[in-house]
């Protein structure tokens, strides 16, 4: 029952995860910059791996999409692909988990269940590295472009999205981590079962062994056997 618990709680925290990675792809502040004029903020430039927008202080966005994918810079189809791979990872895992589950009646026998748990977990891990690589590749190319003293260009800060990927994919690679648990769990008890029973065995025939030469001593005496006398050099 704790190890069923274990499992809800690890798919819990993995589909939460896979919620958080996916909703970073629509939202729009990947990257944000402002222009702060001497009373309010005059413009707000943001971007995400789609388009970039400037937004005036009347609320009035302005958007252009990056027009051609060959023409983008190498670092955004990147983390195009790393975050689309986490999110279709994050699916086949989804799946995976509720066959593997042993709250669920599908799957076959509890180590085949297990077998498909601990895919579910390898899932979950590989979607959540994807998509912090993605985020990590995004926020280095955001920081390292605000503390080049020689980039002139407009200069962003890091944006609430990226924030949401990383708090996904930790989720994703925690939970993760308990279903690929569960693969070894389940090893470690078959195990276990096979040592318990051969440590009976040998402790039973240990003490019945001793019971039985006791009883042919004591037969012996009674027959009147004189019992066996051992030179000092017997064991020499």
């Amino acid at each position: 029952m704790a190890n069923m618990g274990i499992e809800i709680l690890a798919f819990i925290l993995t589909i939460s995860g896979w919620i958080l990675i996916s909703s970073t792809l629509p939202i729009d502040y990947w990257k944000v910059s402002s222009i702060d004029g001497t009373v309010i903020t005059t413009a707000t430039f943001w971007s995400n791996l789609w388009k970039t927008c400037v937004t005036d202080s009347t609320g009035v966005s302005n958007c252009k999409d990056f027009p051609s994918m060959l023409a983008l810079e190498g670092y955004i189809q990147v983390c195009r692909g790393l975050m689309i791979a986490a999110v279709c990872l994050g699916f086949f895992g989804a799946i995976l988990a509720l066959v593997g589950m042993k709250c669920t009646k599908i799957g076959g026998s509890d180590r085949v269940k297990a077998r498909i748990a601990c895919l579910a977990g390898l899932n979950f891990l590989l979607g959540g590295l994807s998509s912090m690589t993605a985020c990590s590749l995004y926020a280095h190319r955001i920081t390292s472009e605000f503390f080049d003293p020689t980039f002139v260009a407009q200069k962003y800060e890091l944006g609430a999205a990226l924030f949401i990927g990383w708090a996904g994919s930790a989720l994703c690679i925690l939970g993760g981590a308990v279903f690929c648990f569960s693969m070894s769990e389940e090893i470690v008890n078959k195990a276990l079962e096979g040592y318990t029973y051969s440590g009976a065995a040998s402790f039973l025939s240990s003490r019945i062994k001793p019971q039985h030469e006791a009883a042919d001593v004591r037969s012996s005496r009674g027959k009147g056997i004189p019992p066996k006398q051992f030179d000092k050099n017997a064991y020499v």
